[in-house]
């Protein structure tokens, strides 16, 4: 690594260090002025984030601003519109004091301190700056390391930061793995991951080095199961949209599908009437690109593997990075698409008879980091969530929770730790601290 960028990191780690001795931080009204001003100027880059992001990942205008912009600035005015009462102390019950003193007790939300927050590269903008507002809404200091893998993308980030911030409270600092190794080697406070389960590791074993609380942001095969009673239009049209959005490139994004048996062969006739009228029978180039060649190469290596059961789609250009909606039929566990998660716009269907069975066949996996199941039946509903667990679920829906600032979001097991979104982003960022006073 450059000597030169090694001391600067080592610099502004120092910075903030001493900044947040200061307890500027922690003055609610310091926090809201923050965060308004990194609003204006956020907003201002709007123009350049989806240019960078139609570059990097080939996403469209109106996506770019409804799941990066608008979902980051929502989550923001909601942060603004509680932070005064989020962080008021909280009164709770005591216990009689052996004195017979009278005894109050409380609960106080502090910052950690200063923050390591890693983001990824298939929602660069919501997934680095919603963790990033999380920290300051509960009065830490912050540095991001964008992913390296967008760059256009991680350059105006770095831009918004600089005009929003001084480098000793928020910074930037762009890199890959060397430079994430010698920011995991500094003594954090807190450290917050999104990526995937391996490279999760890695930032875990480098926190436990060092006792480092963190949350951790991973994914997994999130399965999609179809009953017999499910309505197949709006599972078609609501599985498809959760799918290809990015390209398949969402951690959340159905992985694979399970469906009964009796139903297959008319959902799977309406979910190809429903690609060839949504994509004009094409949807190559249309539903964004694949982050590297070498990630297309890894996606094509799952349809060379069994071509036969390619059964829509499976087209896709190197060069510009693009890849086709790719249905996949007749799918078994032994099959190489599902022995990781895909990443990418091709969805494998397998069939149950048994629902029993096939709950059985998805708790014998990792836990995922969403489960999405389709019926008109609540009973059958609350049965697949009740014998099965996932970081989060949705009943006749696929990735919306996402978006919600008034549910938790994160993984289990390998899925990931820690919860976040709305006020559950605060306490991810708080240490809540026991105050106890005896009269």
């Amino acid at each position: 690594m450059d000597t030169n960028l090694e001391q600067k990191i080592k610099r502004i780690f120092q910075q903030q260090k001493a900044f947040f001795k200061t307890n500027q931080t922690k003055d609610i009204e310091f926090r809201k002025a923050q965060l308004r001003k990194f609003r204006d100027v956020f907003l201002k880059h709007t123009d350049d984030l989806c240019e960078a992001l139609s570059i990097d990942l080939g996403k469209s205008r109106k996506e770019a601003e409804y799941v990066e912009i608008q979902i980051v600035i929502s989550e923001l005015d909601y942060f603004l519109e509680n932070i005064d009462e989020w962080a008021k102390p909280t009164p709770v019950p005591s216990k009689p004091h052996p004195s017979g003193a009278e005894v109050m007790s409380k609960v106080m939300y502090e910052p950690y301190g200063v923050t390591y927050i890693i983001g990824p590269f298939n929602y660069p903008v919501q997934l680095t700056f919603s963790p990033l507002i999380g920290a300051l809404v509960a009065g830490n200091t912050a540095i991001l390391k964008p992913s390296e893998n967008t760059p256009h993308v991680a350059q105006v980030l770095e831009n918004i930061v600089k005009e929003s911030f001084d480098e000793s409270y928020v910074a930037v600092i762009q890199g890959a793995i060397e430079e994430n190794t010698l920011l995991l080697s500094l003594p954090f406070d807190y450290i917050f991951f999104t990526g995937s389960p391996n490279v999760g590791k890695i930032v875990m074993k480098a926190a436990a080095e060092q006792l480092i609380p963190l949350a951790l942001e991973l994914g997994g095969k999130s399965p999609t199961i179809v009953h017999k009673d499910a309505n197949l239009d709006k599972a078609v049209a609501r599985i498809s949209y959760g799918k290809w959005i990015n390209c398949g490139q969402t951690c959340v994004a159905p992985d694979y599908i399970y469906i009964h048996e009796s139903v297959k062969d008319a959902f799977i006739d309406k979910f190809k009437a429903h690609l060839n009228t949504t994509y004009e029978g094409n949807s190559l180039g249309k539903i964004g690109k694949i982050v590297s060649q070498n990630q297309i190469k890894h996606l094509a290596g799952y349809l060379e593997a069994a071509p036969e059961k390619v059964i829509y789609g499976g087209s896709y250009d190197l060069e510009t990075r693009h890849f086709e909606a790719t249905l996949m039929d007749n799918i078994t566990w032994n099959d190489q698409v599902m022995q990781q998660e895909i990443f990418g716009p091709i969805l494998p269907i397998m069939t149950y008879n048994d629902i029993n069975e096939a709950l059985e066949e998805i708790n014998n996996r990792p836990k995922p980091l969403a489960l999405y199941v389709f019926t008109e039946n609540q009973e059958f509903a609350d049965n697949v969530l009740h014998h099965t667990t996932s970081g989060d679920a949705e009943i006749n829906s696929t990735i919306i929770h996402v978006g919600s600032h008034y549910l938790p979001f994160g993984g289990v097991g390998t899925s990931g730790m820690g919860k976040y979104h709305g006020k559950f982003s605060f306490e991810s960022f708080s240490h809540r601290r026991s105050v106890l006073q005896v009269k």
